[in-house]
């Protein structure tokens, strides 16, 4: 089976070549600006498929991986900060509460679509002024969702996660292989 990652994102790639798949690398042009919209599981499955279909349409002979991540808080998509001051503001709105992270995968090939959704809860400690400004020193949290890697370095803001680490990450592994025995079963 030809795979293809329909991402740039470097933790997707590193979450699959960690398992050991084979896959080839083609990042989709979508734009998927839903940032600021009422959460639904069905956008952001429509955005991890438009992703797939955008790749597809130059590479029918092959299956196409795509996923959408977004961190929710109050029903409100927060997508990635436009600058330091907007992560400060997401990191502030985040402090000392839970807030869930959702990533829609979509498998999609010229014949089949799967597309599932994982959702993984987190809760913040109470976050100072200096703790947030620190961690966006670090440059870290201004190409996330959230503001937010819980994988960076020197990153202790969570005192809480429900569900999958992976999920938060950008890529929920589990999910994604339950989907792909099923996709190639079909």
């Amino acid at each position: 089976m030809n795979i293809i990652l329909a991402s740039a994102s470097p933790r997707r790639k590193e979450i699959l070549k960690s398992k050991g798949y084979d896959f080839k690398i083609i990042p989709s042009s979508y734009d998927e600006n839903i940032t600021s919209k009422k959460y639904s599981k069905e956008l952001v499955e429509f955005c991890a498929y438009n992703k797939a279909l955008d790749v597809l349409k130059n590479n029918n002979d092959s299956v196409i991986v795509s996923a959408d991540t977004v961190v929710v808080i109050d029903d409100i998509i927060l997508g990635k900060p436009k600058d330091k001051l907007d992560a400060f503001n997401t990191l502030k709105k985040l402090s000392d509460r839970t807030h869930f992270v959702s990533t829609s995968i979509c498998i999609l090939s010229s014949s089949k679509k799967i597309t599932a959704t994982d959702t993984t809860y987190v809760t913040f400690r109470t976050l100072s002024d200096e703790d947030i400004t620190k961690y966006i020193e670090t440059k870290n949290p201004l190409d996330k969702a959230g503001s937010y890697g819980i994988q960076d370095d020197g990153f202790d803001f969570c005192i809480k996660t429900e569900g999958e680490i992976d999920n938060i990450i950008g890529f929920p592994l589990k999910l994604f292989e339950e989907k792909l025995k099923e996709f190639n079963k079909e």
